[in-house]
């Protein structure tokens, strides 16, 4: 059964490529789609199953319900990471990604924080892929340390334009004076406009220190644009690189490294669809130089960051502990050509799961310089079972004692002679499904043909890499969770990562060799916390026509209602405002009371600078048993600063929030907005 005819290499053909934001797939094919996962995969919409049998991966990033795709490349504020990425709350009804956010401090641990950029805010509709940056100088404008953000969005499109996603694409710039956790767009009118390209998105920006200015990549069909700017507002076009048979470029990556032998080199990264050459459609990339304007590659064929069929949008970034010696890395684990082919939406009501942060480096071969993965090494904190199976000899196959569905596997592997060698993963207990990680001849291989394969044509079943067939021994490194494997072999050059949604049942575990025997020794199973999100909570925004439900009023504001105005700071169209006509208004606004159950409460704050216990206070207070606990006022401004609150102490009380004004003078006002609990 471990002859080469077990294993099916895919035959690439050609095929239409698809957009990778969920608009076009889901207005063009989202029906069948669905039917045919609901033909592979079960009913579409079975009961709700139980935790032991969830298929929300244990310890991979998932968003919390309804659908994300892209991620954005994660930037570095007080002490954390900050992760965007697209999501669309809608899903599966209708179309249209927002920017949602999750931090991190060690990027394998992820706390929601709920949507930062909304779509429908302006005249452009959605928000597709692109990225922040903290703008320290204030080249921009918006206060030193602001967030930027440059976007995709269709410029003013037609309902029409809307419902198919072909409205011009171009590029916009958003911002945020609170730290990056709401965003607000610099008007309606691009930055950078179209100028009659089909395909125009996905700015990635940075900055050029030498030159003391900005740079920007945007893909262009079968090209990288490459911009300039000295204040994120005004852009000129510097050079294009051109990569012809890799599909429609998305994605664009810049960045520098120092290689292991001490060199500093320039990367080109992007995701493309190298299906079209027979390669993979995950994250190409070449080394070169870049001198402000223009990326000049040391060869015009591209490397692969991965092989398997399911790393797709990936983002690279800083360490900011060692900015070129290594990068963190990470991607949304789909693809295009079965993004709804999924268990995890009718049983667990989310589609979306991202690969693990990996570590990369850059390494001089005798081939040339290219990047080599590892999973990051705070995964190895987080675990909470290490299973020792000692050494054991294969020639055949031979099954492991081991039973699981979410684990890491690691093993170094050698052998004399032989034709195939390698790992079965989720192994049913009749033997008859399986993946399998592995190595034959001079390629290394995932097959999941067998087992859990999203994709219905054939084409996408068996990945494939390089392999150096004079080599004798291997280390292998798998991690499995419920729906993905990503297979890292020896140092990581060459990784496959792609969806397997297995049944939960089948966590069996087998060794095979056949045309010799191997020897698996340092056989080791480790099993990690589950680290699933807590969704972010909103209590209040002020957007409608009320203050929120179970919300009342004393005193001078009895019948009043958010107020319409756009302040430095303020998200939306409104906020609440006790100003109420005149400083003499006084009295409170209460909400309804709530349980605390995530650690922090975030809002925003501006107005009167008088706290409470003082004459003639303005604050906001957080109310427990109806004692403060918590309170905050303003700073004499009309500008929101946010306010964090830690709650760690205060779980499963319930509390209330009070905004108190008793100033009748000057400031004698408060404005508040956005109130979130969050972990």
């Amino acid at each position: 059964m471990f002859s080469r005819s077990s294993h099916h290499p895919h035959t690439p053909a050609p095929q239409a490529y698809r957009r990778r934001n969920p608009r076009t797939a889901l207005r063009l094919g989202l029906v069948v789609l669905l039917a045919l996962a609901a033909t592979v995969l079960g009913p579409t919409a079975p009961p709700k199953a139980r935790a032991a049998d969830t298929y929300r991966d244990v310890y991979h990033f998932t968003v919390p319900d309804h659908w994300k795709n892209d991620p954005q490349r994660p930037i570095y504020v007080n002490g954390a990471f900050q992760y965007y990425y697209l999501y669309n709350a809608d899903y599966d009804q209708t179309v249209g990604t927002a920017w949602r956010m999750a931090t991190t401090t060690d990027n394998v641990v992820f706390q929601d924080q709920g949507i930062a950029a909304p779509k429908k805010t302006n005249a452009n509709y959605d928000l597709w892929s692109g990225s922040t940056v903290v703008d320290t100088n204030n080249t921009a404008g918006f206060g030193a340390g602001a967030i930027v953000m440059l976007v995709t969005q269709m410029d003013h499109p037609t309902a029409g334009q809307i419902a198919n996603g072909s409205g011009p694409q171009a590029q916009f710039l958003w911002f945020s004076t609170d730290g990056g956790r709401n965003f607000r767009p610099y008007g309606d009118t691009p930055v950078i406009p179209n100028a009659g390209r089909a395909d125009f998105r996905d700015p990635k920006v940075l900055w050029d220190a030498g030159r003391q200015r900005w740079v920007l990549l945007a893909t262009e069909g079968d090209r990288i644009g490459f911009f300039t700017s000295p204040d994120l507002k005004n852009w000129t076009w510097a050079s294009d690189s051109v990569h012809t048979g890799l599909g429609s470029l998305e994605c664009p990556d810049l960045f520098q490294l120092r290689a292991d032998d001490g060199t500093l080199h320039w990367v080109l990264g992007m995701s493309a669809n190298g299906y079209l050459t027979g390669a993979p459609n995950t994250y190409a990339y070449w080394t070169g130089t870049f001198n402000g304007t223009t990326f000049i590659p040391d060869s015009t064929a591209p490397r692969w960051l991965d092989h398997g069929f399911d790393w797709y949008g990936g983002v690279t970034w800083e360490d900011p502990a060692a900015p070129l010696d290594h990068r963190f890395a990470m991607a949304w684990m789909n693809n295009w050509a079965y993004p709804h082919t999924t268990p995890t939406w009718t049983n667990d009501g989310f589609n979306g799961t991202d690969s693990i942060t990996r570590q990369i480096s850059l390494k001089h071969y005798p081939d040339g310089y290219a990047l080599a993965s590892q999973p990051v090494a705070a995964l190895a904190s987080h675990a909470t079972r290490t299973t020792s199976l000692g050494t054991v000899t294969v020639n055949g196959s031979t099954p492991l004692s081991y039973h699981g569905n979410a684990y890491q596997l690691d093993a170094d592997v050698s052998w004399t002679s032989l034709d195939n060698v390698g790992v079965q993963l989720r192994v049913s207990a009749d033997g008859t499904r399986h993946a399998d990680a592995g190595i034959y001849h001079d390629y290394s291989y995932l097959n999941r043909a067998q087992t859990g394969s999203p994709d219905t044509t054939g084409q996408h079943q068996e990945s494939h890499a390089p392999w150096d067939r004079t080599k004798t021994s291997a280390h292998l490194k798998i991690l499995v969770d419920r729906t993905t494997i990503e297979y890292f072999l020896d140092d990581g050059r060459y990784v496959h990562s792609s969806e397997v949604f297995a049944n939960p049942a089948d966590g069996g575990i087998n060794l095979f060799a056949s045309g010799g025997a191997a020897t698996f020794t340092n056989l080791t199973i480790t099993e990690f916390a589950n680290v699933a999100q807590r969704p972010a909570k909103p209590l209040a925004d002020f957007e409608g026509t009320s203050y929120g439900a179970g919300w009342t009023t004393t005193g001078s504001f009895a019948g009043t209602a958010p107020s319409a105005e756009i302040l430095t700071g303020s998200v939306g169209k409104q906020v609440l405002d006790t100003f109420a006509g005149a400083d003499a208004a006084t009295g409170t606004i209460t909400s309804a009371g709530f349980t605390i159950d995530r650690n922090s409460l975030h809002f925003l704050i501006a107005g009167g600078n008088h706290p409470l216990g003082q004459p003639g206070a303005t604050s906001v207070n957080l109310l427990v048993n109806g004692q403060p606990v918590r309170t905050a006022t303003g700073n004499d401004t009309g500008v929101l600063r946010p306010v964090s609150w830690d709650l760690s102490t205060l779980q499963g009380q319930t509390a209330q929030i009070q905004i108190l004004d008793d100033a009748t003078g000057n400031w004698g006002h408060l404005i508040t907005d956005q109130f979130v609990l969050s972990d």
